[in-house]
């Protein structure tokens, strides 16, 4: 018989509402909707990694630059290429420089070096000026609107458009895609709209690959069928007997689990987004939780991940 297990929305806002990311992202692909539970709030998990802060050390190596940002008590180094993507807030191509304030928005889904300070190969960096011009960097629907319904983009004659790659780019090929917009001047509605001086698609981002064929095995698929809990609209699944039934060890700890098999290694830690595979750093949609006594829970999509 099949056993559905609901999460009411004041216990999943107890269990979630401390992993939540800055407030760009998008339900277009499929980030997970949670309840903030200081505000009750509903926000979405980000698209891009926004880091801030001014440049105060430069380190050039052979085929990459290394810059030291620090804002207050935070360091991250920031790396570019030859491709890189460094703007102004007004839109114009700059080289960033020691002294620099700057913002990084780096791909939320791309895979992080678990190091510290943290190290960010951004698809785009803005230097901030004292000029008026405003950035917005996120996914924007079919109507050119972000995921956080906060401004609409409508492209004008005067609208310089470009892309990440080169390519040459018409105003009907921004709809469904990564953007940077830089605007100066919207409306006070809801969303704003503008009309921005210029949009680039970041086209070098991988979109998502269309969804492979099911083979989870049959003992596994049972698992997931009828011991499952539905975290707002997220399918959360026994993490232990699942992997276990995978052929993966699983090494019990104070905060969560080791997982591995052979070369591969995942460290899961609950109430966090962020995993280990192997010495990089991945994102989960929503956080692992104890949604049972001495039982770990996850989201279904990582027993698929565990299946490729």
């Amino acid at each position: 018989m099949k056993m559905t297990k609901f999460v009411p929305f004041a216990m999943s806002a107890l269990l979630l509402g401390g992993a939540i990311g800055a407030p760009t992202a998008s339900a277009n692909e499929g980030e997970a909707t949670v309840i903030n539970a200081e505000t009750s709030e509903q926000q979405v998990q980000p698209i891009f990694i926004k880091v801030t802060g001014t440049v105060e050390n430069v380190e050039v190596r052979e085929n990459a630059t290394y810059y030291t940002m620090v804002d207050g008590d935070n360091t991250n180094i920031v790396i570019t290429n030859k491709d890189s993507l460094v703007f102004d807030n007004m839109g114009k191509e700059v080289k960033l420089q020691k002294g620099d304030k700057v913002s990084a928005y780096s791909y939320a889904k791309k895979p992080m070096l678990a190091i510290y300070p943290p190290q960010y190969n951004p698809e785009v960096i803005i230097v901030e000026t004292e000029e008026m011009g405003t950035v917005e960097v996120d996914f924007f629907n079919n109507e050119l609107v972000d995921t956080e319904n906060y401004v609409k983009l409508t492209i004008g004659p005067d609208t310089k458009l470009q892309s990440a790659s080169g390519k040459a780019v018409k105003a009907e090929d921004l709809a469904e895609q990564h953007l940077v917009a830089f605007y100066t001047v919207a409306t006070m509605s809801i969303p704003a709209h503008t009309s921005p001086s210029k949009v680039v698609v970041l086209d070098q981002i991988e979109q998502d690959e269309p969804a492979e064929e099911n083979t989870l095995p049959a003992a596994v698929q049972d698992m997931i069928d009828n011991d499952f809990y539905d975290v707002n609209g997220t399918k959360m699944v026994p993490l232990r007997l699942i992997a276990e039934e995978l052929g993966f060890t699983v090494k019990a700890t104070a905060t969560g689990a080791i997982i591995s098999k052979g070369a591969l290694s995942y460290t899961i830690t609950r109430g966090q987004k962020e995993y280990g595979y192997n010495k990089a750093i991945r994102h989960f949609n929503v956080a692992p939780a104890l949604l049972e006594p001495s039982k770990t829970y996850v989201s279904v999509e990582f027993i698929e991940e565990l299946v490729k």
